[in-house]
């Protein structure tokens, strides 16, 4: 039997309670008769403090009920410990956020709660690439930290915060993206960057830059976080009068067909500017870094239960 924690993170949705969406889970654990112990986190930064206690008290299993920002706390936790313990220990999700595009990726949707506690409950794993981005903070320290989705740069990464603001108003996944489109015309329209993949090193005015290990919200719609390479877009400079046509594409989910797109695939990149141009981690805001800074990809690093199947209930 293996030893089951479950950290669960409430997400406040209009006409949904915290309690009530708890309540239909455990009723759904309790049926396939899954034995665990369950806390709550408040926010995100009780995460990884959470996760680091579970890690150090021998539990088998770690379910985050949470959104992607929380499965990131996570996976960067799973990375912080030897790796003779991630290899004994399972990470798994039920949707409980905004986007929950990782979660997506492998077919767990907030609806489908059941779908979830089936995956859990039969715990087959697959073994997953993690990001990871190495930099230096102000203080010339070098850093790094881990990403299961995806990391953006410039103008969407400037508008997580206003995305926040905006959800609780559009509780819709795909009209809150949208609106968060819509405000780059209020915002800085291009940034100068170098870049280097696949030994090439190239210059270029751009709107955002995508880094993905997974789908990236859309916008490294082929990447699949298995393939030991990470998928890259950079969206050039797009006028104003070009914005509607950007958008179209990128609900279309064809943004790999938008003229102003560059795509690659790569297991490492490297961006040079001497601005500190907005980032986001698996939809959370990140301090600028000082400088250039490197994003690589990890192959096969963190245990994850990504496959569902029958399982007879009990």
């Amino acid at each position: 039997m293996f030893k089951t924690g479950i950290i669960y993170c409430p997400y406040h949705r209009p006409f949904i309670s915290v309690q009530k969406r708890w309540r239909k889970i455990k009723e759904c654990l309790d049926s396939y008769g899954i034995q665990y112990d369950m806390v709550q986190s408040e926010e995100r930064q009780s995460v990884e403090r959470l996760v680091m206690m579970m890690l150090n008290n021998g539990y088998d299993t770690i379910i985050i009920i949470g959104g992607d920002s929380a499965l990131s706390e996570a996976a960067n936790c799973f990375m912080k410990v030897e790796k003779q313990m991630r290899e004994r220990v399972a990470l798994g999700i039920i949707p409980n956020g905004t986007m929950n595009d990782f979660a997506r990726f492998w077919g767990f949707y907030y609806e489908k709660i059941e779908d979830c506690v089936a995956a859990i409950a039969q715990r087959r794993i697959r073994k997953i690439d993690v990001g990871c981005i190495r930099y230096h903070n102000s203080k010339g320290e070098r850093r790094q930290r881990y990403f299961l989705n995806c990391i953006n740069v410039g103008q969407l990464a400037d508008i997580q915060n206003m995305r926040a603001y905006i959800r609780k108003w559009l509780w819709s996944r795909r009209l809150t993206y949208v609106a968060s489109l819509l405000l780059i015309l209020f915002r800085k329209q291009y940034y100068k960057v170098k870049y280097k993949v696949n030994e090439n090193i190239e210059k270029v005015k751009m709107t955002t830059l995508c880094v993905g290990n997974a789908c990236g919200y859309g916008l490294t719609p082929n990447a699949t976080p298995y393939s030991g390479l990470l998928d890259m877009i950079i969206v050039k400079h797009t006028f104003k009068s070009q914005l509607l046509s950007a958008v179209y594409f990128f609900i279309r989910k064809k943004i790999l067909n938008y003229k102003n797109v560059i795509p690659y695939r790569t297991y490492k990149a490297e961006l040079y500017t001497n601005s500190k141009l907005p980032i986001n981690i698996d939809g959370s805001p990140m301090i600028p870094p000082s400088g250039g800074y490197t994003i690589e990809v990890i192959p096969e690093e963190i245990n994850f239960i990504a496959e569902q199947y029958n399982v007879r209930k009990k």
